[in-house]
């Protein structure tokens, strides 16, 4: 076996080691000093002011394209998911309707119309 002191690999683990131990405890210093905290309070009033922005700029573009924004078609697939749910009902109630009279229905739900032709006989066209 090598000898640990002349290892550099493990000489480099120490180094690093103590340079992570130095680092986390500056971060740590920096970071409970209210001067840290209102810095990134301010860093992220910016970030969302600038989102904000984009957000809005985005919207113009869009409006500007004659295109429709994420919140225009989100509220129209909620809409016709709102259409869609009315349409089932409408269907379920025709259904039950068509039952309680008697009515033939298609495989669709849609009535059928009465038969009235009548297959031809076994023996063929009547002569």
């Amino acid at each position: 076996m090598t000898d640990k002191t002349n290892d550099p690999v493990a000489v480099w683990q120490k180094m690093v080691g103590e340079m992570e131990k130095g680092f986390n405890s500056f971060a740590n210093q920096a970071m409970s000093s209210p001067e840290f905290s209102q810095a990134m309070n301010r860093a992220g009033g910016v970030a969302a002011g600038a989102q904000k922005q984009l957000g809005e700029l985005m919207e113009k573009y869009l409006v500007s394209m004659n295109l429709p924004s994420r919140e225009q078609v989100t509220g129209l697939a909620e809409r016709l998911r709102s259409i869609e749910v009315q349409i089932g009902e409408m269907k379920s109630m025709l259904s039950q309707m068509a039952a309680g009279s008697g009515l033939s229905q298609g495989v669709d739900g849609a009535p059928r119309p009465p038969r009235t032709k009548r297959p031809p006989s076994e023996g063929g066209e009547p002569t």
